[in-house]
């Protein structure tokens, strides 16, 4: 089995060098092509008003100046063109990927990438408590867990246009209540906070920030089975067409 790993924290994150040690539990083929510096909140960004550089860093293991989604076609269509890997493992991100989080993740678009692809594609993410900051973030339930959840997931065929979103616990290993197969949430949007602050020039600049999560009944979503002590396992989709709409608009453009 060949496995390209990437990630958006950047080709020297500790989380990615975690994901190294546990993909090696599976293959001895590893590949590593991952954005030279952090790509956060980058979302499925492509680079097109720049040129894009790649750097060698050793065999195997490549370094973009892009985006995450830059990363995985530079692996497809370059670097590992001769031969595609079979699987895609991005991550594990630095802090939890959860809900619409989905949508801003460059951790989760470069799965998209690969989905469109063709290829078996799972983001991996370690959700962190507040206290926990930088290069502090412990990975502890991920260090044991993401074997346990990968294994099952690399045996598991994928229909065609799908990935799998995982997310770890903020706890200790022993604390991890196991794995919950759950649906995608979606936060209050209200809860988004602007937080501004004063420069030492005097000018103001801005952080964006977020309140506290609200829950849906019965915890059937990733952003309550993480908070209730739970490895999130959520399969996503590339088609977002809605449709209980197709019948409705479809009515409203028809000829009277």
């Amino acid at each position: 089995m060949r496995i390209l790993l990437t990630n958006d924290d950047g080709v020297n994150a500790s989380g990615l060098r975690l994901l190294e040690e546990v993909a090696r539990r599976f293959s001895d083929d590893i590949w590593v092509v991952a954005p030279l510096e952090e790509q956060s909140g980058t979302g499925h960004s492509l680079t097109l008003t720049r040129p894009i550089r790649l750097r060698r860093l050793g065999e195997k293991r490549f370094a973009v100046a892009g985006t995450p989604t830059d990363s995985v076609l530079m692996a497809l269509f370059h670097v590992m063109e001769e031969a595609r890997p079979d699987v895609i493992l991005s991550g594990i991100n630095r802090g939890a990927n959860l809900g619409e989080d989905v949508t801003y993740s460059g951790t989760v678009s470069a799965t998209m990438e690969g989905a469109l692809a063709g290829v078996k594609s799972i983001a991996l993410s370690q959700a962190y408590a507040r206290e926990g900051m930088g290069d502090t973030v412990p990975f502890a339930a991920a260090e044991v867990w993401a074997e346990k959840v990968l294994g099952p997931l690399l045996e598991s065929e994928m229909p065609a246009g799908t990935l799998v979103n995982v997310n770890f616990p903020a706890l200790p290993p022993e604390q991890v209540q196991g794995v919950r197969v759950c649906r995608q949430g979606i936060r209050d949007y209200g809860r988004t906070k602007i937080i501004q602050r004063t420069d030492p020039r005097g000018f103001p600049y801005y952080w964006l920030g977020l309140g506290p999560m609200v829950e849906t009944p019965g915890h059937q979503t990733d952003l309550e089975a993480v908070a209730d002590g739970f490895v999130s396992v959520t399969p996503l989709h590339l088609d977002l067409t809605h449709d209980p709409s197709l019948a409705a608009l479809t009515a409203r453009f028809s000829p009277r």
